[in-house]
């Protein structure tokens, strides 16, 4: 059995029933224990995206924290791995993505509530936050073990999968695709493959700048991030939503296209046969919480650091996250894959993969020159990685500083490290590259999504608090007298 068979192999049994299951019970749980937030309280999350909070502690605002967390929700997950679940599991893998990130909104919106609620003021205005402080500080010091398993697996999953290999592999992929798609100009060969000085050149720049960045902390890629994240998430919605207008009598078919194979057993528009259910769910969730990491316990890390003293507020902001990452990003992404067929070797006339999948959908799909299409998703891929990689260097981190209690020369070898395995990420495989980080994430959701679980009690009481305090039009709590 080769490397990539065992790869495969651990991955689809972390990403079995057992965890896909895990996932929707503890969105359906917390939605049922937030009163329906998603549903009731998303025009007030979106209001307090982008209005900070008065006098609130912190280290970075709340649309900074949102914007770190983004920056790492927001990577090729959205391009590549949209693209990778449709071909693996048919268009019905779209649907399951969107039913996730539903429930998924209601699980986000919990992990940050709780990262507020339970971090800590280390001083100097530093905070540190997230799944190992609530699970330690709000199920008892009996669950330590767990919130360093999870720390563990946090520190692992930003060094050896989703925050480094995928982003620069999604990167230097596109590059070499657009500049030497015929990989003519060779830098040099390794095991038998062949590499592009398109691909040597763009990982050396990505990993400088990279460090640059990564070099000046959380307030630094704060900066980046507000800066870029909101510019890279409207330019592509545009070309996006430009695909879906071009081909607008397509989008009922597309639809029913859709919503036909999740729940078809059988092969849909004479694609590959074999299609099942379980396929499409597993692939659908699994790169959707690969993109908007609902349930992972990521993205309330960065909300630790926000200004504010309302756990419920920046909970609220916290999903809006899952909002534009999946309902929004994700869906356009799919969509223009499903309406141009890019998925269905039947009509690209071979089976593609990855970025290919995308790029094809976006040259046929856009009203421009196939050229001008491919550095469009380009740049916006490589803009998606980078960021990707800026965010979860800071997520990475601040689980080893909980394991390590802060010691600062273990973090320095960590940030040597990270920029490393950026530095080699383009010179391994495609395939064991994303099966890797899937593997990872599955890992980073148990200890997270059991914290989840048992502290509903808390989300519940805390939610009912804030919008008995602060009504909605649309809330059930009524005002306390």
């Amino acid at each position: 059995m080769s490397f990539n068979d065992i790869i495969t192999t651990v991955d689809d049994y972390v990403w079995g029933w057992v965890l896909i299951i895990a996932i929707l019970a503890v969105g359906i749980f917390m939605t049922v224990a937030s009163g329906g937030v998603q549903i009731f309280h998303l025009g007030k999350a979106l209001k307090f995206m982008v209005k900070n909070e008065d006098d609130g502690k912190g280290e970075v605002t709340s649309f900074g924290a949102l914007c770190t967390a983004l920056s790492a929700t927001i990577g090729t997950g959205n391009i590549v791995g949209v693209a990778t679940a449709i071909c693996a599991g048919g268009p019905g893998a779209l649907f399951w993505m969107l039913v996730a990130a539903f429930f998924g909104m209601a699980t986000k919106y919990a992990e940050g509530l709780l990262a507020v609620k339970f971090r800590e003021d280390k001083g100097d205005g530093h905070y540190l936050g997230g799944p190992f402080y609530y699970i330690e500080k709000g199920l008892g010091k009996g669950y330590k073990w767990l919130a360093k398993l999870f720390a563990l697996f946090g520190a692992l999953a930003g060094l050896l999968g989703i925050g480094t290999i995928t982003q620069i592999n999604g990167i230097t992929t596109a590059v070499k695709h657009f500049f030497d798609p015929e990989n003519t100009n060779i830098a040099f060969s390794l095991n038998g493959l062949d590499y592009s000085w398109a691909t040597v050149i763009t990982g050396i720049v990505v990993t400088a700048l990279s460090a640059l960045v990564i070099i000046g902390g959380i307030k630094r890629i704060a900066k980046v991030s507000e800066f870029v994240v909101p510019f890279m998430a409207i330019a592509y919605v545009v070309f996006a939503l430009i695909i879906v207008f071009c081909n607008i009598t397509k989008i009922p078919a597309a639809i029913a296209l859709v919503v036909k194979s999740a729940f078809n057993v059988e092969a849909v528009g004479g694609a590959i046969v074999g299609l099942t259910l379980k396929i499409a769910m597993q692939k659908g969730i699994g790169r959707g919480i690969f993109s908007n990491e609902a349930g992972m316990g990521s993205a309330p890390i960065a909300a630790a650091a926000a200004q504010t003293n309302e756990p419920v507020r920046q909970g609220l902001v916290t999903m809006t996250g899952t909002f534009i990452d999946t309902i929004i990003i994700c869906t356009m992404t799919g969509l223009s894959i499903v309406i141009t067929g890019a998925w269905n070797p039947a009509v690209t006339g071979k089976a593609l993969e990855g970025v290919e999948v995308t790029t094809y959908a976006w040259q046929h799909g856009l009203p421009f020159n196939p050229n001008v299409s491919s550095v469009v998703l380009m740049l916006c891929l490589a803009f998606f990685a980078f960021t990707t990689i800026l965010g979860w260097n800071y997520y990475a981190e601040r689980c080893l500083e909980y394991l390590t209690n802060g010691n600062k020369p273990v973090l320095l070898i960590y940030r040597i490290l990270y920029i490393g395995a950026v530095f080699i990420g383009p010179y391994l495989t495609v395939a064991a590259v994303w099966n890797i980080a899937d593997i990872f994430n599955g890992l980073m959701a148990f200890p997270n999504l059991v914290a989840l679980f048992l502290l509903g009690g808390v989300v519940s009481k805390e939610t009912k608090d804030y919008f008995e305090r602060h009504p909605s039009r649309l809330s059930f709590y009524k005002k306390k007298d």
